[in-house]
C-alpha cells in the first residue's frame, strides 16, 4: 500500500527510523501552529522522543492496528495522516491529520483524505469512519464537512485542551454514504 500516491504532488508514506529528524523539525518548526490543538506536541522535545512513536506506529502497521503515515507534498514532509485503532469486527477508524501552517489551503489532507476513504471502503471493505475535531477548530472541522462527513453530533467538554474543555464534534462517513 505504501507509499500511497495520492495525486502527482501528495504522498502518503510510512515514517522510517531515518526520517526521525525531518518529522521533528516539521513539529518542532510548527510548534505553537500545533499545540493549540494537540496534546503531544508538547512530550516531543527532542528528535530522541519520536525513537519509541515511530516504533510503536511501525508495530501497530505491522499488526493491522492502525496506521501513522506522513504526508510529503511536491517532496516534502509537511505533515501527518493517521487511522486511529482499526476495529476490524465492527470494520471502523477514525482519522487523524496535522498539517504544517506553510501547507494549509492548498487541499493536501482534504485530497488525501479522499483518496484514503476510496482504499479504506473498496478495497479494505471497512464500513465506518469517524473524524473527530474540537467545535472551535474551524479549520479542521471544514475538512470532513467538505468531504461530505455527516455531523453526528457534539460530546461536551469532552477532551482536556491545556487549561480548558473542549467539546468535540464527531463526523462519520458509511460506506453507504460513499459508494452511492
Amino acid at each position: 500500500m505504501f507509499p500511497f500516491q495520492v495525486n502527482e504532488s501528495i504522498v502518503i508514506n510510512l515514517i522510517q527510523p531515518q526520517e526521525r529528524d525531518e518529522l521533528y523539525t516539521l513539529i518542532d518548526e510548527n510548534r505553537m501552529h500545533l499545540r493549540e490543538w494537540l496534546l503531544w506536541v508538547d512530550k516531543r522535545q527532542s528528535p530522541e522522543d519520536l525513537d519509541p512513536v515511530i516504533e510503536m506506529w511501525k508495530q501497530n502497521y505491522e499488526d493491522q492496528n492502525g496506521i501513522d503515515a506522513g504526508l510529503w507534498f511536491d517532496g516534502k514532509l509537511v505533515g501527518m495522516i493517521a487511522l486511529h485503532y482499526i476495529d476490524w469486527k465492527n470494520k471502523v477508524t477514525s482519522i487523524g491529520y496535522f498539517l504544517a501552517a506553510s501547507a494549509e489551503g492548498q487541499g493536501i489532507i482534504t485530497k488525501s483524505i479522499t483518496r484514503l476513504l476510496d482504499v479504506l471502503f473498496n478495497e479494505m471493505k471497512l464500513n465506518r469512519v469517524i473524524i473527530q475535531c474540537a467545535e472551535t477548530n474551524l479549520k479542521s472541522r471544514s475538512i470532513p464537512e467538505r468531504v461530505g462527513f455527516i455531523n453526528e453530533g457534539i460530546s461536551r467538554e469532552a477532551q482536556w485542551l491545556h487549561d480548558h474543555y473542549e467539546n468535540i464534534v464527531t463526523y462519520s462517513m458509511l460506506s453507504s454514504d460513499w459508494n452511492r
